[in-house]
């Protein structure tokens, strides 16, 4: 009983670490295409009417995301964790009007900062292809890192914090 456990054990433990690697190749494929250029907005209105202005000397987590995206629900809550912490501005494509957004984002809780991009232009701006997509900035707004798909909590922590460094 003991090595058949131990055998399932190293089996699950296999498939975890093969997965991981396969969905980290997967993104870097996806992420090729993504706009590298340093951050191409300065200023912004969220659909709380709030005018938002990206702050000097902070790095700084654009994530661009769905309500449609099953994907995108399953990465919301890492996004609020990181939100408590570290700068994040998300947008929200093709998502519906300002009201429904917000009732999205309190039907499960979540509070950090969105950007309605009703029309996809911001999405084309970045050249996105896939979501969820996150973008990281230095604190000189120069990318570091790009990610198209699932990204776990600690990732995004780990990630912020080189990009705070």
């Amino acid at each position: 009983m003991k090595q058949k456990l131990l055998y399932y054990t190293k089996e699950i433990l296999t498939f975890i670490v093969v997965l991981i690697v396969a969905s980290n190749l997967l993104s870097l494929y996806k992420s090729q295409d993504l706009n590298k250029a340093p951050l191409p907005i300065q200023k912004a209105t969220l659909i709380n009417n709030v005018h938002y202005t990206i702050p000097k000397d902070k790095p700084l987590l654009i994530h661009f995301w769905a309500t449609w995206c099953p994907t995108c629900k399953l990465e919301a809550d890492n996004i609020e964790r990181l939100s408590k912490s570290y700068e994040i501005l998300s947008i929200a494509v093709k998502s519906g009007s300002d009201a429904e957004i917000q009732k999205y984002m309190q039907e499960r809780g979540l509070h950090f900062r969105v950007i309605n991009d009703k029309d996809g232009f911001l999405s084309h701006l970045f050249q996105i292809s896939g979501y969820p997509t996150t973008f990281i900035y230095n604190k000189e707004h120069q990318l570091i890192f790009s990610e198209v798909g699932y990204t776990s909590s600690v990732g995004l922590y780990l990630r912020m914090w080189w990009a705070s460094l």
